[in-house]
């Protein structure tokens, strides 16, 4: 079970938007990318069979997992996360600093 997973909310930790709270909108091995942040300038030729205009564009570019932390919205704060079993055996994940299961 991954600790960090799509839809998530996240807390920049590090980098240039450290602070910057977003939700995940893509999870790949040691990489994530996260709505609205970390933002790079692409330059784009115009392709008028595809029907691209071309120009500059903004696109978000991935993150390191290790500069993201889970947002814990209770503390407003950033938390780790453990899994742990329920009474009926399935696995979920919590947060370490006040034991709520993540839903």
């Amino acid at each position: 079970m991954q600790k960090i997973k799509q839809n998530d909310e996240v807390i920049i930790i590090a980098g240039k938007d450290k602070g910057s709270i977003g939700t995940i909108t893509k999870v790949s091995s040691s990489k994530v990318v996260v709505e609205g942040l970390n933002l790079a300038k692409k330059h784009v030729r115009p392709n008028p069979n595809a029907g691209v205009a071309g120009g500059i564009v903004s696109t978000e570019m991935p993150i390191a997992i290790s500069n993201i932390a889970i947002y814990n919205s209770a503390t407003k704060k950033a938390d780790r996360v453990g899994i742990r079993t329920d009474k009926e055996g399935n696995r979920e994940r919590f947060f370490k600093s006040n034991g709520e299961s993540i839903v």
